[in-house]
């Protein structure tokens, strides 16, 4: 079986990230830090025009038409620009929430399980829930993801968004794969002109080790993202999510060590990436989650 992208795919996913150079560029990611404003209202229609949220909706229902091959290409770019907001609860209510297909409405979901929910405020409608519950803020690591607590009741049954999980998952490992791919060219960028000992820190081994390593790391992940998209197998998909957990966050760590200290100043995006993959990586199925869904599948096949 070929994973590898098409010519189409391939265009859409240059196409997404040139409006995403151009609409979220660096300069816009630190204005959101400043600001404190993770959903801006105009990129969110602007990416319902270009149709993100759409995707896979059926033409006759005023989509794109595509699937999760294709979704997955254009979520990974948003993981590689650092885009804030709700763009896999929103992306998975197309055609359930009005205005949401076309970015006009912003939708969450409670994928971070129990009574947390992210983008509260911000959003017009949670996913699986009947009307938009009050919450009392949380203390984020993330400053571009803002949490609420509500109250147990108001939490939307296990049913209710159920359906939702595993296409949740799938997304949000592609967004944590594009996540994972920028932080090695942060990291290999940094080595070319980062220099000691009269030459570029790149040129020395361990730091050489380094960047391979992060980019095979990021490499599998991917492939194994692509792997699932295809075949839409839960294992698959558990298994992606696994993988790109921990190329994200461990690739975010490296560049760290690659950056030494400056990587650690508020200055500096690395540290925007390990707080967003901290915070993917509880989203929608988490590793023990996963683990117990692959341990399932194993036995099954054994028995």
């Amino acid at each position: 079986m070929d994973f590898r992208p098409t010519e189409d795919q391939r265009a859409l996913r240059a196409g997404v990230r040139g409006l995403l150079a151009g609409r979220y560029g660096r300069e816009a990611l630190r204005a959101s830090v400043d600001t404190g404003v993770a959903v801006d209202r105009g990129l969110w229609r602007e990416l319902g025009d270009a149709g993100f949220f759409a995707l896979r909706l059926p033409e006759s229902e005023g989509g794109v038409g595509l699937g999760l091959p294709e979704a997955v290409l254009v979520f990974e770019e948003a993981g590689r620009a650092l885009v804030p907001g709700p763009l896999v609860a929103t992306h998975l209510a197309a055609g359930v929430v009005p205005g949401a297909a076309a970015g006009t409405a912003v939708v969450t979901a409670f994928d971070l399980g129990g009574d947390l929910v992210a983008h509260l405020a911000e959003a017009d409608a949670v996913l699986g829930a009947a009307g938009l519950p009050d919450g009392e803020p949380v203390r984020a690591a993330d400053p571009l993801t803002p949490l609420h607590r509500v109250a147990q009741h108001r939490v939307p049954r296990r049913g209710d968004v159920g359906a939702y999980v595993s296409e949740g998952a799938l997304l949000t490992a592609a967004l944590q794969v594009g996540s994972a791919l920028r932080t090695v060219e942060l990291a290999v960028r940094h080595a070319g002109e980062r220099e000691q000992f009269g030459q570029p820190i790149g040129a020395f081994q361990a730091v050489k080790h380094l960047c391979a390593q992060m980019l095979v790391r990021a490499e599998v992940a991917r492939t194994a993202v692509y792997a699932a998209a295809v075949t839409g197998g839960a294992g698959e998909v558990a298994a992606a999510k696994l993988l790109a957990d921990e190329a994200a966050v461990r690739n975010a760590r490296d560049c760290l060590q690659v950056h030494g200290g400056m990587g650690f100043t508020w200055e500096a995006d690395v540290h925007l990436h390990l707080k967003r993959a901290w915070v993917r990586a509880e989203q929608w199925r988490t590793a023990a989650e996963a683990e117990e869904l692959l341990a399932a599948e194993l036995l099954d096949s054994a028995g």
